[in-house]
């Protein structure tokens, strides 16, 4: 390895001009020369008051040429002194379980449950520095949307085509969405380092939730449970029929559908993990981005990378500032003899 390193080579090929811009001004010295013989030969020379100093002129042109040749060696960007650097990334693995029935088009918050969730969780992402990323949609059945990704724009794209048709059966199914998630998207490694948040506005007991969850513990994953809607009562839930724009109700087996939040079953989820949180959002806002900020970020993250990274340091500010310094006296020196002062004769 060598123990210096040039960025821009090509830049040498400016000092090429420096000899041809030595050989103008040594032609442009000998015309001079020659004109001034001229004049000696016809006898004006003495006549003339010539204050320039040719001894003068080529120094300015030394100065200049060798001024030039520095600014240009700084152009290549010179550096040695090699250094090396570990740069680790950390971060954990963090999966959102959406909740995508019906009933998340209820209205009590603005535009519905599911926008609003969808942008809670966008906001979320603006606060991930080296944290995989998935998704998971259910209502009647749980399907992965997107897996385990440090590509956040892929993980938004997929989100805004989340709708209630995402799933083509109704229901709820957190037991099954929870399974999913644990098998379907976490690895087998890095178990100390993995997040549900589940987003979700309905209950389930027949697809043991509860039991899903206490398995997701034994893998040391933790459990953020976030529950929209009324628990304490039970509400009809009106939405808007995209076809006619009217406002209507929510209905199961012709009856309309009076849906209150299950949050025992939230709560026993997410106390069955290590670390696991309940949050009742209600109707209210979803400060998604403060809750991942205060329980995600501040637990233990494993080392997704670790790179060592070797690099040169940069010198070509020593070659530009002596350059500078060179034309700046090359602007500074004159052409001109000094002028003797005349004897004074004696009265």
């Amino acid at each position: 390895m060598s123990s210096y390193q040039i960025h821009h080579e090509t830049m040498l090929h400016l000092l090429w001009g420096l000899p041809v811009l030595g050989l103008v001004f040594a032609y442009a010295e000998h015309r001079r020369r020659q004109a001034l013989e001229r004049f000696a030969e016809a006898g004006i020379l003495e006549r003339l008051n010539i204050t320039i100093d040719p001894a003068r002129r080529r120094w300015k042109a030394c100065w200049l040429l060798l001024g030039c040749a520095f600014v240009i060696v700084a152009l290549v960007r010179p550096a040695w002194n090699l250094t090396s650097k570990t740069v680790r990334r950390q971060g954990r693995d963090v999966v959102f379980v959406l909740d995508v029935s019906r009933s998340m088009l209820a209205e009590d918050l603005v535009p519905n449950r599911l926008e609003r969730a969808k942008l809670a969780i966008l906001d979320c992402i603006e606060t991930f520095e080296g944290d995989r990323v998935g998704l998971v949609a259910f209502a009647g059945t749980a399907a992965v949307k997107c897996p385990l990704t440090l590509d956040y724009g892929f993980f938004r794209m997929m989100l805004s085509q989340i709708d209630t048709n995402s799933i083509s059966r109704g229901g709820t199914v957190i037991g099954d969405a929870i399974r999913c998630a644990r098998k379907e998207v976490f690895d087998n490694t890095n178990r100390s380092y993995r997040d549900i948040i589940l987003i979700t506005d309905g209950g389930d007991h027949e697809t043991l939730p509860v039991e899903a969850a206490m398995k997701a513990g034994e893998k040391k994953i933790r459990i953020l449970a976030i529950g929209l809607g009324d628990e304490d009562d039970q509400r009809v839930v009106h939405i808007t029929d995209p076809k006619t724009g009217r406002k209507q109700v929510i209905q199961h087996d012709g009856k309309r559908a009076a849906l209150n939040l299950n949050a025992d079953i939230l709560r026993k989820m997410a106390n069955a993990t290590p670390g696991g949180k309940y949050l009742n959002v209600a109707t209210g806002m979803i400060d998604l981005d403060r809750v991942y900020a205060d329980l995600v970020t501040s637990a233990e993250k494993r080392d997704v990378e670790a790179k060592t990274i070797k690099r040169y340091e940069e010198k070509f500010q020593i070659f530009l500032g002596i350059g500078l310094a060179l034309l700046v006296i090359e602007s500074l020196l004159g052409e001109r003899r000094k002028r003797r002062q005349p004897k004074e004769t004696a009265a």
